[in-house]
């Protein structure tokens, strides 16, 4: 379990990181999500203890980040966006000599390398890592972070150089250890990405955290907000009998009643398809106009802003 409690970072008056208070359980994919700029590397760099907070604390299992920094880092996994390893050193020796900093005997080195090495896909490959391209050091970071088997694993733009086949990979790899009960932070400016792997998630912006909770809350509360419609087509089988929501803006029936437009405040393609249901009206269709995840979590920061 990871808490951040009023956690605030000062760079010469500045605050990068302003009174972040979050708690993400066992087993969450979270997902810290925002533009450049938003304090999303600098909470993670406070998370793992490379830097100390100017306010407030971080605790990993109970422990205070600051505090007792060794233990901490005993108990995570970290792949900062930039990866690091030594170029003359082929994978195994990379991953042996981080295992060693981490108190791992050379038995127990060469069976977690060989266990991560076919999960990242990079089993076979005999060359030295300075002859690696940028995504297969990319998987190769997440056998780092993943080496002495962690209970919290946090990653810092993990896809950022992965190809799809590598994507599909690490989503897959994530998932995995979120089943086994750990905790997964997945730092990214990259929406997509972050809501395809995600549980829940937090977005940041000008230091502050503006949102938290799952997908499916965020989207409703930013409907409630928003100020954008949602346009939804139907067409059926059957004339579509008079329709009413609070949230109906307006509704324009074909001249047959076998197709609709409506106009809402928000999603109610559920409503809508009860009703028909209700009714004995068979649908053909039923689809909606709107913003993009994209676009919709970009109206976020402007509404929480």
């Amino acid at each position: 379990m990871i808490q951040l409690e009023h956690l605030s970072k000062e760079y010469n008056g500045v605050r990068a990181v302003n009174d972040l208070t979050a708690e993400i359980p066992d087993g969450e994919i979270f997902g810290l999500l925002g533009p450049n700029g938003a304090g999303k590397s600098t909470t993670i760099l406070m998370l793992v203890g490379l830097i100390e907070p100017s306010a407030g604390r971080c605790l990993v299992n109970g422990l205070d980040v600051a505090r007792d920094p060794i233990t901490v880092k005993q108990q995570i996994g970290y792949m900062p966006e930039d990866v690091g390893f030594y170029p003359s050193l082929s994978a195994e020796e990379n991953l042996t000599y981080f295992g060693r900093l981490y108190g791992m005997d050379i038995r127990t080195c060469t069976r977690r390398y060989s266990e991560l090495l076919p999960l990242v896909g990079l089993d076979g490959v005999k060359k030295d890592v300075g002859g690696y391209s940028k995504g297969m050091r990319q998987r190769l970071g997440l056998a780092k972070a993943l080496l002495n088997d962690p209970s919290v694993i946090i990653l810092d733009e993990p896809t950022a150089n992965l190809d799809p086949q590598g994507v599909a990979d690490y989503r897959q790899i994530i998932r995995n250890v979120a089943r086994e009960g750990k905790t997964v932070v997945v730092s990214s400016h990259i929406l997509e990405e972050v809501s395809r792997v995600s549980t829940s998630v937090g977005i940041l912006s000008a230091g502050r955290l503006v949102a938290q909770g799952s997908w499916q809350n965020l989207a409703r509360d930013i409907a409630a907000h928003s100020p954008c419609h949602v346009t939804i087509h139907i067409e059926t089988q059957d004339p579509i009998p008079e329709f009413s929501h609070p949230d109906l803006i307006s509704i324009a029936y074909d001249h047959e009643q076998h197709g609709a437009v409506i106009i809402a405040r928000s999603d109610i393609r559920d409503e809508v398809a009860d009703h028909l249901a209700e009714h004995g009206v068979r649908l053909r269709g039923l689809s909606r106009e709107g913003l993009s995840l994209e676009e919709t979590f970009l109206s976020y920061y402007q509404v929480a802003g």
